[in-house]
């Protein structure tokens, strides 16, 4: 897809956020190299896959009703100028009744030092219409600091379901702003994994979905690993606008002596909504902070809500338990730590898993 333009170290860093250049077992390809986008390598039948400037010159119409429909371009700094500066991005259009069975990819790759990665997409979903997208964000390994802005905008129609993965490894001096948020109709579903396990000068992410159809579901899961010197203000804020309608916020996190703030929220409006909020979080060492501040707001009494909230350290116990089994003592706090984030409690489907697992085994080597 690349052809030359690539460094050997270069493909090394779209790999490891889940970027398969041979495009095994993936639908399709989407990059972006510093604000440039590449475009697709194929489009599967029934998704449309366009770069947003390829869009707004084929489908005006179609972006007018779209383009800045959920997130507001004077929400902060980081919207205004992505809106300022016509932020490069892709269009992702799955048609009434589709269902692509392979993910489809994306890559955004920050290649130039001292660059300000501006970034919007929007993906939409028609009626019956389903979908799966690994989304990978890096840096090479000559960018010392910069800046990504990412703003995306999903609609989920009736009966639709998306499932929309996240992994990030970026430079220890970037800053990241993403800037997301959804709309779910009747039926639909949307499934959110986040994963970070590397040091970012500071990554702020608090994804806004509104569930706004009879049964409508959404789910979000993070996986977050904090090393000295990084901060990450991360969470999900769900609101359930509609009867029936459910959702679902999970995270494990863990401080290496970094900064985390961990956030959740979910607001139930209509009677016979369902949700739940589970924060974990585990510090390693001396130096790391975790906050978990998890919000339930309920404006119906006809409302099920949850939420558990735990922050601890790993109980020397484990360790004995595992040591007076033959285990020497790095490895079974890397056996504690893997299975903290075990991705089973995520339920994701063996492509899925695959990854992010091998994302999670990089992990091995910080204990």
């Amino acid at each position: 897809m690349f052809e030359k333009e690539l460094t050997v170290s270069d493909r090394q860093k779209l790999a490891s956020v889940g970027f398969d250049e041979s495009e095994h077992e993936r639908s399709s390809s989407f990059a972006m190299i510093d604000n440039l986008p590449k475009h697709p390598h194929k489009a599967p039948a029934g998704i449309d896959i366009l770069t947003l400037e390829q869009a707004w010159e084929k489908e005006p119409e179609l972006m007018d009703g779209l383009c800045w429909q959920l997130v507001d371009p004077e929400k902060d700094e980081f919207t205004r100028e992505v809106k300022a500066n016509s932020g490069s991005g892709y269009l992702v259009r799955v048609k009434r009744g589709s269902r692509s069975i392979l993910p489809l990819q994306a890559c955004f790759f920050m290649r130039s030092d001292l660059l300000r990665q501006r970034v919007h997409n929007i993906i939409v979903l028609e009626e019956g219409s389903s979908l799966s997208i690994i989304n990978g964000c890096v840096s090479g390994e000559e960018v010392s600091e910069g800046l990504h802005i990412g703003v995306t905008e999903i609609l989920v129609g009736e009966n639709a379901d998306l499932s929309y993965t996240m992994i990030h490894d970026w430079s220890e001096g970037m800053e990241v702003r993403p800037r997301t948020a959804i709309r779910v109709l009747k039926g639909g579903t949307f499934i959110s994994n986040y994963i970070s396990i590397k040091r970012s000068k500071i990554t702020q992410s608090y994804p806004t979905c509104h569930l706004q159809g009879n049964g409508a579901t959404a789910h979000f899961n993070s996986l977050i690993y904090a090393p000295k010197e990084s901060l990450y203000d991360v969470g999900a804020r769900v609101i359930l606008d509609a009867p029936e309608s459910k959702a679902e916020i999970i995270s494990r996190t863990i401080s290496a002596g970094g900064e985390i703030i961990n956030r959740g929220e979910l607001i139930g409006l209509k009677p016979g909504i369902k949700a739940h909020l589970e924060c974990s979080g585990m510090v390693l060492g001396e130096g790391g902070t975790i906050r978990a501040i998890p919000i339930l707001e309920a404006a119906h009494p006809d409302v099920e809500m949850s939420h558990e909230a735990s922050v601890g350290k790993i109980a020397q116990e484990e360790i004995s338990y595992l040591m007076a089994r033959g285990i020497p003592e790095d490895q079974a706090v890397s056996l504690i730590v893997r299975g903290f984030l075990d991705t089973d409690i995520f339920g994701l489907p063996p492509y899925l898993r695959k990854e992010v697992d091998k994302t999670v085994a990089l992990l091995e080597n910080a204990f």
